[in-house]
């Protein structure tokens, strides 16, 4: 049949049109055509302390890919994920495919810091690194790397204290949890430690560190300056942001501990770098804080507090005399609150019907602490949030939401988060190279067409290819309080994983309000849609953090796994996955509320 004219140019179209179509569905395929030997990780010139490497990538099915002369794995469409030991140093790799070839080099770095070969010290281990203010007599800490054998001292002001060979065992980095590598590590050599206590007050300046060995001595002086403060001059710390990170050690890599309110004033009772201690036991970074000289040590008596209810939450009133620290503890029927530096006075409480609390308990623990440990209706918690309103501290916990027994999500406010996005945060990126930012969005949008046929108002963080930090993100959930928050991933490894064997899906959650929700979700996708678990674990992550709602973190699967990166970009698994996170959010919400 001959076909002329503009039909047949209407014709072209439309098969150029399905052509293009079918390439944007299918990225692994089009990218095949695209490159047919490609590698997505390691970056070349890649450097890491891990002992090994996988290398994600794909080439056209048939034949073989050689690295280093031999055959690897690969699923059907192409893609690989081995995993090779690296000897420290630079590795080379060589990948061939027919007749192409590429060369990588991956550079593994010494997880530890050898000692030095001649009498002295490895000047970047000296501890402490930064400026520190403690309390008289409490422990100061030195460290050092060394040469091994020798006699290590380290002499400050007019004190000389001996520093011993430590048989402590190192620990590795939290990411080891999630390739179950998280035991000790074996004590580097060469590592000295030594602790003293100092009675007065005073600077003790810069601290001196000696090296002894065969009478021959080497000293170095550490860059940081070392005080004892005077108990009798108080310096106060105010928190002057909204919410004031607290954490269990000067560093942003210490646990975190209850946020403290805007307001909450406390006594510094130690320094480090460009941190400072509150007395109550939290460390906070001075930037966040107000500092102030003042006359007396901040307390408070505490007597009377009283529930009320506002707009689909019930309040805890606690006046008080000034703003003082606080520490949140969730059970499954209780939620603890803590105030620091109080004394009780109390005698009569108001706590009315309602319906979320049932009793509020309240104890002096210690003598400047006092507990209240309210009891809960239901075992399922919705939110909660703490603020100052002056000196009166305000407890709001969230009541649960008004299910519609024909359609659960009726009227429900659930927001979705999909991860990542913009070139500047692609997330993760599969054996061809197709970024998880692209297939978070495509299930997002997805899934809020399914929640939407359910009755629910959906909101997403981002439609497009925004660049969104996770805090905004984790912003806007405060601010706009839905019923749950979703944040949907894609998941990849540290190098030290095994990227053929770890598969499916990971959940991830922190407040304990949202650890029902992670675990019925994980276990509702697991079986309905036949896939891997690779966990449920708890994780201090930007999204999983807000008070307001439950809110979990999905890693629905991995897009460095060659099978499993199919499933992922596969259109049809993509509107199944929807359609059964749908019904799971559904499900959940009818038995929990």
């Amino acid at each position: 049949m001959t076909i002329r004219g503009k039909g047949f140019k209407n014709l072209i179209l439309v098969l150029l049109l399905a052509i293009a179509t079918f390439l944007i569905i299918f990225p692994s395929i089009s990218q095949n055509n695209i490159q047919r030997l490609f590698v997505a990780y390691p970056p070349s010139q890649h450097q890491t302390q891990s002992d090994r490497i996988f290398l994600i990538g794909t080439a056209a099915s048939s034949g073989d890919v050689l690295v280093n002369g031999k055959p690897i794995k690969r699923s059907r469409f192409g893609h690989f994920a081995p995993s090779f030991p690296l000897q420290l140093g630079i590795n080379q790799f060589n990948l061939q495919y027919k007749n192409q070839n590429l060369n990588l080099a991956v550079t593994r770095l010494s997880s530890f810091i050898d000692p030095p070969k001649s009498l002295g010290f490895i000047s970047s281990s000296l501890m402490p690194n930064v400026n520190i203010s403690r309390l008289p007599e409490e422990d100061i800490c030195f460290e050092a790397i060394a040469t091994p054998k020798a006699d290590i001292q380290v002499k400050l002001a007019n004190f000389l204290i001996p520093l011993s060979p430590s048989n402590q065992l190192q620990l590795p980095p939290n990411s080891a949890i999630l390739t179950g590598n998280n035991l000790p590590l074996p004590t580097p050599s060469g590592l000295y430690r030594g602790c003293a206590r100092f009675l007065d007050s005073g600077d003790l300046g810069k601290p001196e560190f000696i090296a002894t060995l065969d009478q021959k001595s080497i000293s170095q002086k550490s860059n940081s300056n070392i005080s004892i403060l005077s108990p009798q001059k108080i310096e106060l710390a105010k928190v002057i942001i909204e919410s004031g990170i607290a954490r269990s050690g000067a560093g942003s890599d210490f646990s975190r501990l209850t946020p403290l309110p805007k307001g909450t004033v406390d006594r510094i009772t130690a320094r480090a770098g460009d941190w400072v201690r509150l007395s109550y036991g939290g460390w906070i970074e001075a930037k966040s804080v107000q500092i102030n000289s003042a006359n007396t040590i901040p307390t408070s008596l505490v007597r009377s507090f009283q529930t009320r209810k506002v707009k689909g939450w019930t309040e805890l009133l606690i006046p008080l005399q000034l703003p003082v620290p606080i520490s949140i503890t969730q059970s499954d029927r209780t939620f603890a609150l803590t105030l620091h530096n109080v004394t009780a006075q109390t005698d009569t409480n108001l706590v009315n019907d309602d319906p979320v609390i049932s009793r509020i308990d309240w104890q002096q623990a210690a003598p400047n602490k006092v507990e209240y440990t309210i009891n809960l209706k239901s075992s399922q918690q919705w939110g909660y949030k703490v603020r100052y309103d002056g000196t009166n501290l305000v407890l709001s916990l969230r009541h649960p939401p008004q299910v519609n027994t024909n359609n659960s999500l009726k009227n429900l406010t659930i927001l979705i988060d999909p991860g990542h996005g913009s070139q500047a945060d692609l997330g993760s990126r599969g054996a061809t190279g197709y970024p998880e930012k692209d297939v978070t969005l495509i299930v997002s949008k997805l899934l809020k067409q399914e929640l939407l046929k359910k009755g629910a108002k959906v909101i997403l963080t981002r439609s497009g290819d925004e660049d969104i930090y996770p805090q905004p993100r984790a912003d806007m959930i405060e601010k706009i309080e839905p019923a749950i928050a979703l944040s949907l991933h894609y998941n990849a490894l540290p190098d030290n994983g095994d990227a053929e064997k770890t598969k499916g899906i990971g959940t991830f959650w922190y407040h304990a309000q949202s650890h029902d929700l992670a675990m019925f979700i994980h276990n509702y996708l697991v079986k309905d849609l036949n896939r891997s678990s690779y966990g449920v674990f708890w994780n201090n992550l930007a999204l999983a953090r807000p008070t307001v709602a439950p809110s979990v973190l999905l890693e629905l699967g991995f897009m460095i796994h060659p099978e499993e990166f199919d499933w992922i970009i596969n259109p049809l698994e993509q509107k199944k996955l929807a359609k059964s996170l749908a019904e799971a959010i559904a499900q959940w919400v009818t038995s929990a509320s």
